[in-house]
């Protein structure tokens, strides 16, 4: 399978120069793991190199276990920095994110020049390059080495990618090539960490001697001249240009340089006099420069690149095994049939783990309950609270490991780039591109880990439109919601069969929604347009493990520490408002009074339920349940449904038990009970009509599928945007919708006469 092409890269370098990329709002005082400390002793080395070079593969050999991952302080581009242990120093390390240009196109990109040129908060000017190339595709990394050079770093090469090179037949003269670029190099093979301790010894030699590249390349002379006179006229006035960056302010209108010409029109008037004559001279002022490069980089290749034996003829095993994958039909098939296997797996796998932690969480409840049984007060918090919180939060990261566990395989393996090529089509048309597939399938499982998966995103907008959708697809916790109501209202009706018909529906409404969502968000709210979907195919190769486990162990920590620690809080203050008030030992005394004149031989225990839903309906949820109820009646909701849905915001599967202890059954039910089917089909307004009908419990339902009533969720936006402003948005409008949905589904049974 062919790379992409230079005409591409061209495009990559200029077509987007001028888009102004924002990134999403950050919180100024949040406190960056991992930062960077500008005033550090220890010297900064930056691993920098185009995506799919073995970049991060060379990183994690480099500094193992010895990471720390955060945000870079006003994006949420993710920071993942090292620590790596020479003979006579500590060397901290970056890992700067993937660059095909010095010409930022997207968030990422946009960072990892900052970084680069020192000029971003935490983090300190990098005092060597160690730029990784890739010897299969020699031309192409060399074009953004020269564009590297001008940055005024020492560097190191790291030559990856040798093993490849060789069975195709080629070998580097690498001595020749450190001449002529004048940077040692070092030849690697990363996933066997061949040449790690010769990288470690350069790093070491250049940080104590450091070595500038040295080479030139090749300028048209009439573009030389006029950098020339330019810069000794702006050297007049003041202003210290490298050669490099009158030449990139000649040839952009809209470089950032200009800035410092705005108080020297005169100066402005040299430039564009000199962008004229060049243009006369037949100089492209858009062009040249990447011409001139390539053309450098093609003359390098051709002089240090020799063949050591004929090469094979036909096709590669990359190409053959891409002639299916990535084919029109059959790829897709395939493509399909994997995507259920992931989705299959992160359902399946992950629910014996989850069990295993909510047992776990009841263990430690039953174990810690007696010992504070004496303050009541105090044992609720802790047990339902505190303990309830946290394992709220654990619940999830079983799913969230076996996700990771299944991205980063896909990705070293080098499928995933596939995947996003063959889903390009189906979501070019409401402005997303292929890679927004993975966050939303996984999202089906948990829309947590999709969330997290959005990063994959090229730009900042359209990670932003597919975190927003994320959860309208309808995970896994919804599922307790959806037999409970299909088993007690579809299925009586309907049989084995429409309740089937029915759940295989409710998964597909969040989907059949997003979609459309998107395109308006796209267009209305966001005002994202849709860029061209440029990637690079690797070749295949088994995934190196150690990557793999250090990428689920990242995420599984960066989940536990920030998502969590805002979870765990505010399930504490969920408790605290079903808890509070409580009932005065009068109005306790006058409700059991009342209790068991109505139900003659009510045992304790009922009348112990009783006692828990008046609490509630007591309580500040349950007050403000019975406040909005009005407002949720034209859904035929009344303050029971309400309260549950309320109640259910730590985490929907608390629904059930919610409805258990509101129909007097305690909390100790589940989908499967037949008990509580029974008490929702007796329930009834005051005026005796039935509570629920088919039309009142699918209104519920899809209620559930589209509404954001999941603080995890939204605790997990908020960290991955660094804003409340986004959650704040999603939770309108997908509560907005959810209600309309419900409304109507209601006003339509009433139509019908049912």
């Amino acid at each position: 399978m062919a790379i992409l092409s230079k005409s591409i890269f061209e495009g990559i370098d200029y077509a987007f120069a001028s888009a102004k990329l924002k990134p999403l709002k950050s919180n100024p005082s949040e406190k960056i793991a991992g930062g960077g400390d500008q005033h550090s002793d220890q010297p900064l080395v930056a691993i920098v190199g185009n995506p799919n070079a073995g970049k991060t593969t060379l990183f994690n050999s480099l500094t193992g276990s010895f990471q720390k991952v955060g945000n870079y302080p006003g994006v949420t581009v993710e920071k993942v920095s090292g620590y790596l242990k020479l003979h006579g120093v500590t060397v901290e390390c970056i890992d700067v994110p993937g660059l095909y240009s010095m010409i930022p196109v997207s968030e990422d990109e946009r960072v990892a020049v900052e970084v680069i040129e020192g000029k971003i908060a935490t983090t300190r000017r990098p005092d060597l390059l160690v730029c990784v190339l890739d010897a299969t595709n020699l031309e192409r990394n060399l074009f953004f080495f020269s564009q590297l050079a001008e940055s005024g770093h020492p560097m190191v090469v790291a030559m990856t990618m040798m093993d490849r090179l060789k069975q195709a037949g080629q070998d580097i003269d690498l001595p020749k090539m450190s001449n002529l670029l004048g940077v040692e190099i070092v030849p690697m093979i990363g996933h066997k960490d061949k040449g790690l301790e010769e990288l470690k010894d350069a790093i070491e030699r250049n940080l104590a001697n450091p070595r500038l590249p040295t080479f030139e390349i090749g300028f048209p002379n009439a573009l030389e001249t006029k950098v020339a006179s330019l810069r000794e006229r702006v050297a007049r006035v003041g202003i210290d240009f490298t050669k490099a960056d009158v030449r990139h302010l000649l040839l952009e209108n809209d470089h950032p340089f200009n800035s410092y010409l705005r108080d020297f029109p005169e100066m402005q008037d040299a430039f564009e006099e000199a962008r004229t004559q060049l243009a006369q001279e037949g100089v492209q002022q858009h062009s040249v420069d990447v011409a001139s490069r390539y053309h450098w980089s093609s003359v390098v290749k051709r002089a240090v690149v020799r063949e050591v034996e004929s090469p094979k003829a036909g096709r590669s095993m990359t190409d053959k095994i891409d002639l299916i994958l990535t084919h029109r039909v059959f790829g897709l098939l395939i493509f399909i049939a994997l995507m259920y296997l992931v989705f299959q797996s992160i359902y399946t796998f992950a629910q014996p783990l989850m069990n295993g932690i909510t047992a776990c969480f009841n263990g430690l409840k039953e174990v810690v309950s007696p010992l504070l049984a004496g303050v009541p007060m105090l044992q609720s918090m802790i047990v339902d609270g505190v303990i309830g919180g946290v394992g709220g939060v654990l619940v999830f990261l079983p799913q969230i490991l076996i996700l990771f566990l299944f991205i980063a395989v896909l990705e070293g393996s080098g499928y995933l780039a596939r995947a996003a090529f063959l889903m390009d089509r189906l979501f070019g048309w409401c402005g997303l591109n292929g890679r927004a597939f993975i966050p939303l399938l996984s999202s089906f499982a948990c829309a947590i880990p999709g969330i997290m998966a959005a990063r994959v995103m090229p730009d900042p907008k359209s990670r932003l439109a597919t975190i927003l959708v994320a959860p309208l697809m309808s995970c896994s916790a919804r599922l307790p919601v959806y037999l409970l109501l299909i088993g007690a209202f579809i299925q009586p009706r309907f049989g084995a069969v429409g309740a089937g018909l029915a759940l295989f529906g409710m998964h597909l409404v969040g989907l059949f929604v997003a979609i459309p969502i998107v395109w308006v968000l796209n267009r209305k709210v966001l005002g994202g347009k849709r860029l061209p979907f440029l990637l690079e195919l690797p070749p295949y190769q088994w995934p190196k493990w150690r990557d793999v486990w250090i990428s689920m162990y990242f995420r599984a920590k960066i989940f536990v520490k920030t998502a969590g620690t805002i979870i765990v809080f505010m399930s504490i203050i969920i408790w605290g408002l079903s808890y509070f008030p409580r009932l005065s030992d009068a109005q306790t005394a006058e409700i059991n009074k009342l209790y068991a004149a109505q139900t003659a031989g009510a045992s304790k225990a009922e009348i112990h339920k009783h006692l828990e839903e008046a609490q509630l309906a007591n309580s500040a949820l349950g007050r403000f349940g019975k406040s909005i109820e009005p407002v949720f009646k034209p859904a035929g909701f009344d303050w029971r449904i309400t309260t549950s849905i309320l109640s259910a915001f730590p985490a929907r599967e608390t629904v059930v038990p919610s409805l258990g202890i509101i129909f007097s059954l305690g909390g100790d039910v589940d989908e499967h009970s037949s008990d509580l089917p029974k008490a929702l089909h007796d329930a009834t307004w005051p005026d005796g009509k039935p509570l629920f009908t088919p039309w009142t419990a699918v209104g519920l339902m899809v209620f559930f599928a589209l509404c954001a009533q999941c603080m995890a969720t939204l605790a997990t936006v908020k960290r991955e945007t660094n804003s409340w402003k986004w959650p704040l948005f999603m939770f309108t409008y997908m509560t907005t919708l959810a209600y309309l949905a419900a409304v109507a589904i209601q006003q339509v049974g009433h139509l019908l006469g049912s």
